[in-house]
């Protein structure tokens, strides 16, 4: 009868393969479920960019979306910074330096229901901050800086940061304090900026241009040829 034999590399090499596959086919759905807008926060420590998955939580994203389209985001901070698991984004009524206007006050105290999904809590994924309430999300929100299993099926994934994992790798290396549950940065991280654009209509204009450039090269062309034919 033969011994079973336990070789610990192979099993070590295996299991780091399952691991490397598992994150590629991982971060290529969540991909496949970006729409084309793009939201950028311009921070004291750098860009940080986002999209969002509108098929996944469309009522959170059309929230989010509307309360960065009217600015309320400006001013705003980083309340919370726990090194390899989230960077949390205070709620605007009480995070901003800056008075909120009618518009921006009536949006920002709207509440959400809860929209939870399969999408998994992995870095980057950004997830709505809420109390007890399931329905209680407003305007607070995470940008996982690791994986949460924890935190699945319990708060709204919405959408994940497209760009800007350097700025999130700083915002890690921040001192910070300790206020109950909360590990917090000693320093204000304000996003001093907002602003959004659409991936389609980018390309929209840049085929424009190309085309344009096309086009005069073409008349360019056609007048050599006009003058070499025709003098």
């Amino acid at each position: 009868m033969k011994k079973s034999f336990f070789n610990p590399i192979f099993f070590t090499f295996s299991l780091s393969i399952s691991c490397f596959f598992s994150t590629m086919f991982a971060e290529s759905t969540q991909d496949s479920l970006l729409g084309s807008a793009r939201v950028v926060f311009q921070t004291n420590y750098g860009d940080i960019e986002f999209g969002f998955y509108p098929s996944v939580a469309p009522q959170t994203v059309e929230h989010i979306y509307k309360l960065v389209r009217l600015g309320c985001y400006n001013t705003n901070h980083f309340f919370r910074v726990d090194k390899g698991f989230v960077a949390q984004v205070a709620d605007v009524s009480g995070g901003r330096t800056a008075p909120m206007n009618e518009e921006q006050r009536k949006e920002a105290e709207k509440t959400i229901k809860g929209e939870f999904s399969d999408v998994k809590h992995v870095r980057g994924i950004l997830s709505m901050g809420r109390y007890s309430d399931p329905d209680s999300a407003q305007s607070s929100f995470s940008m996982l800086l690791g994986d949460a299993p924890h935190l699945d099926h319990e708060y709204a994934i919405f959408g994940k940061v497209t760009k800007g994992d350097e700025t999130l790798k700083k915002l890690e290396e921040l001192p910070t304090r300790r206020e109950g549950i909360f590990v917090m940065p000693t320093e204000r991280i304000t996003i001093l900026s907002t602003y959004y654009y659409d991936t389609e209509m980018e390309t929209c204009q840049q085929d424009k241009s190309i085309l344009k450039r096309r086009l005069a090269a073409s008349a360019v062309e056609i007048e050599r040829q006009r003058m070499k034919c025709f003098p």
